[in-house]
């Protein structure tokens, strides 16, 4: 018999630090590219809950929604 595997998803997405700091340099305008992201270890969390999205040019870059949590996060 075949095991299923299930993953669970929180039904909120609460940010580490880490991810907040990344979220702030890209809203800043650094562009990360995919080496940058394997090195800097780019949280996979930001492109499921699609706080970050890959450009055209394969650089990510940050979207609407990942803006909305920095600025929950300063108010």
């Amino acid at each position: 018999m075949a095991a299923i595997h299930s993953t669970y998803h929180a039904p909120t997405f609460e940010p580490t630090l880490d991810e907040i700091e990344t979220l702030k340099q890209m809203e800043m305008g650094r562009s990360i590219s995919v080496p940058e992201a394997l090195k800097h270890h780019l949280s996979g969390r930001l492109l499921h809950w699609g706080l970050v999205a890959q450009a055209v040019g394969g650089d990510w870059k940050i979207t609407d929604a990942g803006r909305q949590v920095i600025r929950r996060q300063n108010n």
